[in-house]
């Protein structure tokens, strides 16, 4: 590949995720976990522009609290673009700025929509001219969600949730989302599942070892259906996140007593997202939560994966 690359900024944005449906498999032998994931690309989305530069780094903007996000090589968005380098045999590199709009260790793939938005970004400072094929191989190395941050949309995922098959989705679905004022790490509540299996291994039945998604699920989304999503929702993750953060379980009671069609604790959380019916239930249920002093933010899905903003 030649070191084509153009003088200008390129701005990228890229999709926070939704787990409408979440069933965890039994560990396997390298410590992962085989899923089975409804995925729903919602329109609080993550956007990074890229600056040419002769070396790798980047800078954080937005109303979030980024203080404790690493800027060195272990960022996942300049692993992105490294990778996509050594891949196409770019030699220079690029400035990032990531503008945070997706909670921070929140369960809604902020991180992995930042790898994607920079892949895109990169393809185009950078004129290597990537296949959309390549650079979802590319993606698929750096996380589970990264591919699913790429595509959008609403979608399938199965073996660690990367691999993917678009779900037909009628409509558009509105969501309200609880953001907590911490994080959680998604190998702790991984551990914390496996944890409870075992404290439980009597009471409930044993993982599945290819689990799958529920035909319900699938059926409510082709629908449109919102009420019939809310009776759906599942997520395997939710009973360790309450363990190791119970006051999860009061914000879920407190929204479906508000008017949610259901509430569910978004992949490894703390978010808790919450079905309603349409716009109108969405702002009475943020500002009934809003005036629990919770932060709240309303979205909607499914939205369109990563793609290049034209300022």
């Amino acid at each position: 590949m030649t070191n084509a690359a153009t003088s200008h900024v390129v701005h990228a944005r890229a999709p926070g995720k939704i787990n409408v449906f979440l069933k965890v498999g039994a560990v396997l032998e390298d410590g992962y976990h085989e899923v089975a994931t409804a995925y729903q690309a919602v329109s609080l989305s993550e956007d990074v522009r890229a600056y040419p530069a002769d070396d790798f780094s980047c800078e954080f903007t937005g109303s979030i609290d980024t203080s404790g996000l690493a800027t060195d090589g272990s960022n996942l968005a300049i692993r992105a673009a490294r990778a996509l380098a050594r891949r196409s045999g770019y030699r220079g590199g690029v400035h990032l700025k990531l503008e945070k709009n997706v909670p921070i260790a929140g369960g809604m793939g902020g991180g992995s929509a930042d790898a994607a938005a920079t892949l895109l970004a990169c393809d185009a400072l950078w004129g290597t001219e990537a296949t959309r094929e390549e650079l979802l191989a590319i993606a698929a190395t750096l996380g589970a969600d990264v591919p699913f941050a790429f595509t959008g949309g609403t979608a399938v995922g199965t073996g660690r949730g990367d691999q993917l098959s678009p779900a037909l989705a009628k409509g558009q679905f509105h969501w309200v989302l609880a953001l907590a004022d911490f994080g959680m790490s998604t190998p702790g509540v991984y551990q914390e599942l496996d944890r409870h299996r075992e404290r439980h291994a009597q009471d409930i039945f044993p993982a599945q070892a290819q689990p799958t998604v529920d035909a319900n699920v699938l059926q409510a989304l082709r629908a449109g259906d919102a009420r019939m999503l809310a009776e759906s929702l599942h997520n395997d993750l939710q009973a360790p996140a309450l363990h190791l953060a119970p006051g999860l379980g009061k914000v879920i009671e407190l929204g479906e007593e508000n008017g949610a069609l259901a509430g569910i604790v978004s992949g490894s959380g703390p978010t808790v997202a919450f079905l309603v019916a349409d716009a109108d239930s969405a702002l009475e249920l943020q500002v009934a939560l809003s005036a629990s002093r919770l932060h709240v933010v309303r979205a909607t899905g499914p939205v369109h994966g990563a793609r290049l903003v034209h300022d």
